[in-house]
């Protein structure tokens, strides 16, 4: 009976490697091969990256907020939000400017208000959610893993 298994098992083997070898051999199945594609890396924008810097420090707050330890001063950096390139400029509209200087001024209210700290950061991601409401409604389910409950 094992002799039989290793049989089957054997040519099973031997079939799936001549399957592949067939697949590979075939120029047309590969995209690779096709000397006029063109492989382009996606490049963030810069407000792209911003923001993405923005939710990792957020994160690391609502860490720090939740073991009750200091949170350290406000990231200047954030102020980047008023000047960073969009990826369409045309998102750069009077409602973004007023949600960004709504955003700035909470997050200034999170790094100068040690006793409010949950209710302030909650605030500031209230802020975010309102113009992703708005604008790019992609990151939305991955900013309200934010909120501190």
């Amino acid at each position: 009976m094992k002799k039989f298994l290793f049989v089957v098992a054997f040519f099973s083997l031997l079939s799936c490697q001549k399957k592949a070898e067939e697949q590979s051999c075939k120029p047309e199945n590969s995209l690779a091969t096709n000397a006029d594609s063109k492989f382009e890396m996606y490049k963030m924008s810069e407000m792209a990256a911003l923001m993405e810097q923005m939710y990792a420090d957020n994160k690391k707050v609502k860490k720090l907020i939740i073991k009750g330890e200091p949170i350290g001063k406000f990231p200047d950096y954030f102020l980047k939000i008023h000047t960073a390139k969009f990826t369409d400029q045309s998102d750069n509209d009077s409602f973004f400017k007023q949600q960004a200087d709504k955003f700035i001024k909470i997050q200034k209210l999170l790094y100068s208000e040690p006793k409010n700290v949950k209710e302030n950061f909650n605030l500031g991601i209230d802020a975010c959610l309102k113009c992703h409401e708005q604008k790019c409604g992609g990151p939305i389910p991955r900013i309200k893993k934010l909120y501190i409950k």
